[in-house]
């Protein structure tokens, strides 16, 4: 029999929005909390209009964060709407925003209105640059922040300029530490009943993921170089073209390299004592991959992943991301999941990073914009005539597939 989800019996209160913050509470969803997301009657998260492409006339940007949730949309300008949200906050455990600093305390939503009636509330505040930031307030879309922390500077081409990753990757590490972090303060609260307050930003997020790179300008004083598709401290870890394609190699150790050169079939490479350790081989990295590169051209990517795969070397394809998806699958990965959208049919998305082996995942697709605003105020305890008079002033929207 399988265990009950990790978070059975969680309630959170979304109120973010993009990519940051959904990111973190569908992570929570994903084991088993109910997220209620709250949105701007008529308009929803910004995400909704971020299209083309469009599946059943919701954007696939949306579609990728919001599964597992229920959507709300309330006009917190609104009297009776912003008062439904603060009672929402207060019989939740975890509240997540990204409203901008000033925004969230004048519409009562604020750490110190919510924890005032909810000591145990785990609240979380998600940001572009962190409340300690000056300018205060300064917004942060992904872009701006992968130029500010340094991660755009480091990647790209040596002799070319800087280029941003392919992916809103500084939300998605923000979105992971947010989640750990309410994890963290979660279990603390239901041992003691004391709750948080957790600020999660791009910018320290990204700072703190940059790993090695950062402690390697701390410790040299120098920036980081741009080194492409290689490594700045390991050789050869990098693309090599091929006679058809390029493929990755990450000998990231002296006993690979060595692997790497009997599959090759380049064994005076082993013995070079310019190539003996990774210190040695950074030293003379052009050599090296000028060597490798010129074997790599004389066979199709497919022959040389074979040998290498055989020999126990780390190789792979430089894949497209569709193909990269469908040969995920097919290699027994179980990374797509099918979900019956109501307006977009049968929709293929891609499972979270992590497995709960002893514990079927939930699964209910991204919801439409206002799809339970009725049920959820009902759950709140507001009386039929009243969510009736709510929706005829536009206060409250109820998508007509929901529940009325």
């Amino acid at each position: 029999m399988s265990e009950p989800l990790p978070l059975a019996g969680v309630r959170v209160a979304d109120l973010s929005r993009v990519l940051a913050g959904p990111y973190a509470t569908m992570l929570l969803a994903d084991m088993g909390a109910e997220v209620i997301k709250v949105e701007q009657p008529g308009r929803g998260d910004d995400t909704r209009a971020w299209g083309p492409p469009w599946a059943g006339g919701e954007a696939a940007y949306f579609l990728s964060v919001n599964r597992n949730k229920r959507s709300l949309a309330v006009d917190l300008k609104d009297p009776d709407g912003r008062a439904a949200v603060q009672e929402l906050c207060a019989g939740s455990d975890v509240v997540v925003q990204n409203f901008r600093p000033g925004v969230i305390d004048r519409l009562g939503l604020g750490y110190a209105d919510v924890s005032a009636r909810n000591p145990a509330v785990v609240y979380c505040s998600v940001s572009g640059f962190g409340p300690e930031h000056e300018p205060a307030g300064r917004p942060g879309f992904d872009i701006v922040v992968q130029a500010e922390s340094g991660l755009m500077g480091t990647t790209g081409p040596a002799e070319g300029p800087a280029s941003k990753v392919g992916v809103a990757l500084t939300d998605v590490l923000t979105g992971l530490n947010a989640a750990v972090g309410i994890l963290g303060a979660l279990l603390r609260a239901r041992a003691t009943g004391r709750g948080e307050e957790i600020s999660a930003s791009l910018i320290n997020s990204t700072l703190s993921g940059l790993v090695n790179l950062t402690q390697q300008a701390l410790v040299t004083g120098v920036e980081p170089a741009r080194v492409g598709n290689a490594h700045t401290t390991i050789v050869p870890y990098q693309a090599f073209p091929t006679a058809d394609a390029d493929l990755v190699i990450a000998a990231g150790n002296d006993a690979l390299y060595r692997r790497m050169c009997e599959a090759l079939d380049r064994p005076d490479l082993a013995k070079d004592p310019r190539y003996a350790t990774n210190p040695d081989r950074v030293a003379h990295r052009g050599e090296l991959v000028g060597e490798i590169s010129a074997t790599l051209r004389s066979r199709p990517a497919d022959h040389w992943a074979e040998r290498l795969l055989a020999a126990g070397v780390p190789v792979g394809r430089v894949r497209g991301v569709l193909d990269a998806l469908r040969t995920a699958d097919a290699h027994g990965d179980d990374v797509l999941r099918t979900v019956d959208h109501p307006t977009a049919g049968l929709l293929e998305q891609v499972r979270a990073g992590f497995r709960l082996e002893n514990t079927p995942p939930p699964l209910t697709a991204p919801p439409l914009l206002g799809q339970h605003s009725r049920e959820i105020l009902t759950e709140l305890g507001l009386a039929a005539d009243r969510i009736d008079a709510m929706v005829e002033r536009g206060a409250v929207q109820q998508h007509p597939k929901g529940n009325t």
